[in-house]
């Protein structure tokens, strides 16, 4: 039983690539089209279409390409121009806000009156922001709250996926939904999930324990694990069933087994929000009473802020968005662009910012198609000269440094550093100099960004594989030996 299928496992499917491809036979005084030609002559690639570009960071002049104008599918490549076009129509230093409301006043220690929680995009709340909201409140005198408790998501469309999306990866942390008012359990920041952890239980012949976090009634937990001796195989299964929230653990633990640990989209989550926070104020004292009802609707005009909380800066929130290629914060950051830009927080009118943006950076449009922000969407196209010329142009923005440092590092241990290519080219002259953004869908591969040459030549690729069959591994080996030729070469 698998935990996740493999097609949304981007990290997983790089971390678990052990295939090499030496390039020791290449003469290190062959030409970089003799050098890369050597590479790309593979059987693994044989039957699918493989673009490649490189290009002088300087110049932009195209130093190598195969196959760089046909369009292909990026994968999370298509993050690179999410993520410039954010910096450039919201700014390095936007940040999102998510405020509490009332449109009653304060008598004593009860408000009269309904109290919204309003969100506008955040995916960086977490549970402890929350109970931060109800402190606050607690501050203010408030111990009872005489009205409902209202979530108001409007700063968004109610389209929670985007169009292209399979049905099969929405349970999964991959394909979690986007709403405006949302939370994440951890920093890792996958908003609109909660972590299932199934531990072993002391006995065989029972049920594993399972623990959800943050804790909230919004899941319900169908436990079908069965313990069974030490030594035995584990196998266990966590997803959420299709359109509920129910989650069904299925499997053997075995006594003193490892740990299971997976994080599974919610359905609809603003009631997810609603339902930590209610726990939150109901942990620091605070009740609800009456007739009180749990509503989602937009705040009244006339409501009066009482507690509001900011994210951190677009600059820090590109680590976790691009090292750890988080697709929910493409999706975010789409909508967001739309709403700043067209007062409409949808994917049709943030892909517009979108492509209005990279039109601006040498990409061009005639040439692109754009369906999601994340690079979910198998149906996204777009050239790998196209997307080499952009990571060309934007050098000259003041935000590039923002930019680059978000992408992960070639080799580099350390989780936020290397991301997603922390076990891949951990060699030099490759190590801790690709920094590149990595992309993986079934049956697509893509690895697109910067590296400098043995004798000091600043130089930009862009590598695409589509329509490959087998191990991911095998393509991400090709990959990682054109980074290592690129590094390792003279001009």
């Amino acid at each position: 039983m698998a935990v996740f299928p493999f097609w949304a496992q981007e990290e997983t499917i790089h971390v678990n690539a052990s295939e090499e491809i030496s390039t020791d036979e290449i003469d290190e005084n062959a030409t970089l089209e003799e050098k890369l030609a050597l590479i790309l002559d593979n059987e693994h690639l044989d039957g699918g279409v493989t673009g490649v570009s490189v290009k002088a960071a300087d110049s932009g002049e195209l130093l190598f390409a195969q196959n760089g104008d046909i369009r292909l599918h990026p994968a999370s490549n298509m993050k690179l121009l999410t993520a410039a076009a954010a910096l450039e129509t919201l700014g390095e230093d936007y940040r999102f806000r998510t405020e509490v409301l009332t449109d009653g006043n304060v008598r004593g220690s009860v408000l009269h009156g309904n109290l919204y929680l309003k969100g506008k995009g955040d995916p960086t709340l977490l549970e402890d922001d929350f109970t931060q909201f109800a402190k606050d409140l607690k501050g203010k005198g408030i111990r009872k709250i005489k009205g409902d408790l209202i979530g108001d998501d409007t700063w968004y469309d109610d389209v929670r996926l985007s169009q292209d999306l399979n049905w099969s990866d929405e349970p999964f942390y991959t394909g979690a939904q986007v709403s405006a008012l949302t939370l994440s359990p951890n920093t890792d920041y996958d908003a609109g999930t909660v972590i299932v952890q199934v531990s072993p239980a002391e006995k065989d012949g029972g049920k594993a324990n399972v623990t959800v976090s943050p804790e909230t009634d919004y899941v319900t937990i169908e436990n079908k694990t069965e313990m069974v001796a030490s030594g035995e195989g584990k196998d266990i299964s966590i997803e959420r069933e299709h359109g509920s929230n129910t989650i069904v653990i299925e499997g053997t633990m075995p006594v003193g087994g490892t740990n299971s640990r997976s994080w599974v989209s919610v359905w609809e989550p603003t009631g997810y929000a609603m339902d930590v926070f209610k726990k939150a104020l109901q942990e620091q004292g605070i009740q609800f009473i009456g007739n009180s009802a749990e509503k989602m609707e937009a705040v009244p005009e006339n409501a009066s802020l009482l507690t509001y909380k900011e994210s951190m800066p677009l600059k820090e929130l590109l680590i976790p968005f691009m090292k750890l290629s988080n697709n929910g914060h493409g999706e975010v950051l789409t909508k967001e662009m739309g709403k700043v830009v067209h007062q409409e927080g949808s994917w049709d009118k943030g892909l517009e910012v979108i492509e209005d943006a990279v039109a601006g950076f040498g990409v061009n449009p005639d040439t692109i198609q754009l369906r999601d922000g994340s690079g979910m969407s198998h149906k996204t196209m777009i050239p790998a000269n196209e997307l080499s010329q952009m990571l060309v142009e934007i050098q000259d923005k003041s935000w590039f440094s923002s930019f680059k440092e978000s992408l992960p590092i070639a080799g580099e241990a350390e989780r936020f550093v290397g991301g997603t290519l922390r076990y891949r080219m951990t060699e030099e002259p490759a190590k801790g100099n690709v920094t590149a953004k990595t992309g993986s869908l079934s049956g697509v591969s893509s690895l697109s960004g910067y590296v400098t040459t043995k004798d000091g030549k600043e130089v930009v690729f862009s590598i695409m594989v589509n329509n490959y069959l087998g191990s991911s591994g095998n393509v991400t080996a090709i990959e990682d030996a054109i980074g290592n030729a690129l590094a390792g070469h003279e001009f």
